[in-house]
């Protein structure tokens, strides 16, 4: 939340114009950045359409919380106002979304997508967009679950006239969501005063602020009853139009013989394998033909033990990029390929038979196989020479076949406790945008700290295992790895060796092994805690806490990051690697590394001087807000 005050108090500042300087001195200092001007006119032309009408509803003392963040996740709702029920006398919340719209109409024939001209792409419905909020709230905000009727939802239109917005009424309208324009404001100044009395509401946004959030859905512990039994996520925004895209794009092809690729691109945590999950549960309880595809082994075979646990219909679901290679076209209806950003120039390897090494691109393979192929990808989760999964890559495949290609850019974060100061903080510290490394402000939403050894590190984490978090920890790939493990071993190898401290990578192949898991399941089996993970057990993964160890390969070096490629014994990088790729590839197995942690990542670099500017960046209180850390 960025502001809050009565709306009284809100309806001064905005009269002495202070309020929109109030919301971005508080969204610089939590976002790591400065709002950009689209941000700052709805502010100050949609804040005020509300206060007014709070005003005029006499609804002076109702709690006014503006930016409101969602639990968890770094999207906001543009306000949420708390107060006293007129009729119950029980808490009641309003969650607000404000437009500026004049003009909107539905996409085609998709009411829950819709077209606004200013903007190139769709955008959801302002009533799903509210419902869809709502919808969230209920399921991670202890106050609100368990008196679901507190809650209601509205999109406030102010600058539109019913004709000119008439089609969005075309999705139904409930508790949760709904929706005025400026020609119906005495009707929504009605509907304030039925949902709030003119009472103090600060002690019940209290209420609100403080209650409990509920733990977060991981992926892997919901995959089976969200493909089998019925949807387990609750989308929102971006992630909810992207969903639409796909189904709306079924139906086409269906109707019309149609076809058409789909490319969702987003960071780590933005909800891409959370999407494909949604399609494949859907498609799947429909019998629609559809098909789930990565380049990941850890990936697949855990989905196939998770969501395909003693049903083989469900583990035949899962496949690779290259089990498509002589593929009828267009037999499934949907390939979701999950990330894509590890699609290969071609699928064939030294074990393909030599009449499917026919060179043709992998992208193509994809492509053909289905009447509707989804790309979901993050381009700085390239970490292996030879990955060429990017947008650009996607939408050049898709022109030459002559087909249409719709992208949809996720800019949420639903990882690292919804800090998408964070993620910033990553990309920038890595130099992955262009931008230097910056001091780390905690943001209320994901700890970050650093450790002076390996064994700090690891005693942190066995801490917070006790207190019931699960925890990895991570390393880039620096050591060499004893793939051959023989039965006369008592123990697991201890190849990663700090000083005194050494410890086993996770188990190499599909076998468990002196009680861990194997490489597929080192991330979601709680045996694999002990063993340190690579970026390649890592990579589509996650869990509360992350230790992440920065070995020789990336070093910092007066004013500059140093990559030692000498340093790295990843079997991947050849002679013929160019230098530059080895640069680009380190980088982002650090990105992927050190964006795995949805509570909290604790840092630390085999490196001197690579600790010291952590350190530096790194606030020195952020290590005493955990006593645990000794």
């Amino acid at each position: 939340m960025l502001f809050r005050e009565s709306a009284a108090s809100v309806a001064a500042r905005l009269l002495e114009g202070s309020l929109a300087l109030h919301l971005t001195e508080n969204f610089r200092h939590q976002h790591g950045r400065r709002p950009g001007p689209a941000e700052i006119r709805s502010w100050e032309r949609s804040l005020p359409a509300l206060i007014n009408a709070l005003i005029e509803a006499g609804l002076d003392d109702v709690e006014v919380l503006l930016e409101y963040s969602l639990p968890l996740t770094s999207k906001r709702a543009d306000a949420v106002l708390a107060g006293v029920h007129p009729t119950t006398g029980e808490p009641s919340y309003v969650v607000v979304e404000l437009k500026q719209w004049s003009t909107a109409y539905p996409e085609e024939d998709e009411p829950l997508l819709c077209r606004i001209d200013a903007y190139a792409q769709p955008v959801l419905n302002p009533i799903e967009q509210v419902r869809g909020y709502c919808e969230y709230l209920l399921s991670f905000n202890g106050a609100l679950e368990r008196v679901p009727n507190s809650l209601a939802g509205v999109a406030f239109l102010h600058n539109a006239t019913e004709f000119q917005i008439a089609g969005l009424r075309e999705v139904e309208e409930n508790q949760y969501g709904r929706l005025y324009t400026g020609e119906q404001r005495g009707a929504f100044l009605d509907f304030l005063r039925s949902r709030l009395a003119s009472k103090p509401g600060a002690q019940l946004a209290d209420v609100l602020l403080d209650a409990k959030v509920r733990p977060s859905k991981q992926l892997m512990s919901v995959a089976a009853a969200e493909i089998r039994d019925r949807e387990q996520f609750v989308l929102i925004a971006e992630q909810r139009v992207a969903y639409e895209k796909v189904m709306s794009a079924v139906r086409k092809a269906k109707r019309g013989n149609h076809k058409r690729v789909i490319v969702v691109t987003g960071g780590p945590g933005s909800g891409k394998s959370v999407i494909a999950l949604s399609v494949l549960g859907e498609l799947y309880r429909r019998g629609v033909p559809a098909l789930h595809a990565t380049g990941s082994q850890s990936f697949t075979k855990t989905m196939r033990k998770v969501a395909g646990h003693k049903k083989r219909e469900v583990q035949q679901l899962f496949k690779y990029f290259n089990s498509f290679m002589d593929a009828e076209p267009n037999d499934l209806d949907v390939l979701i390929c999950d990330e894509a950003h590890r699609l290969r120039k071609t699928s064939a390897n030294r074990y393909t038979k030599a009449a499917l090494r026919t060179g043709r691109p992998q992208v193509a393979e994809l492509i053909d196989a289905a009447r509707v192929p989804v790309f979901l990808l993050d381009q700085h989760q390239v970490v292996r020479p030879g990955e060429m999964g990017t947008r650009q890559e996607i939408e050049r495949a898709a022109a030459a076949q002559g087909l249409d290609c719709t992208v949809v850019e996720l800019d949420g974060q639903f990882r690292c406790g919804g800090s998408d100061a964070y993620e910033k903080w990553v990309i920038d510290l890595l130099g992955l945008d262009g931008d230097t490394p910056s001091q780390w402000e905690p943001d209320g939403k994901l700890q970050l700290l650093t450790a002076e050894s390996s064994q700090e590190m690891e005693d942190f984490l066995v801490a917070r295992r006790e207190e019931g978090y699960d925890a990895r920890m991570s390393a880039g790939y620096c050591w060499k790895w004893t793939a051959n493990i023989t039965p006369d071993m008592a123990t697991l190898p201890t190849d990663v060796v700090i000083g005194q401290w050494s410890r086993p990578w996770n188990v190499y192949g599909d076998r468990s092994v002196l009680g861990a898991p194997p490489a597929p399941l080192w991330a979601t089996d709680p045996a694999g805690f002990g063993q340190v993970g690579c970026v390649y057990t890592a990579q589509g993964f996650e869990y509360d806490w992350s230790g992440v160890i920065i070995g020789p390969d990336l070093v910092w070096r007066t004013d500059r990051w140093v990559v030692d490629r000498s340093a790295s014994k990843d079997p991947s990088f050849t002679k013929a690697t160019p230098d530059d790729d080895v640069d680009r590839l380190i980088r982002n197995t650090y990105k992927v590394l050190l964006t795995r942690g949805m509570v909290g990542t604790i840092l630390y670099s085999t490196d001197a001087e690579t600790r010291e500017k952590l350190r530096s960046l790194i606030h020195p209180a952020s290590r005493a807000e955990v006593p645990a850390l000794v």
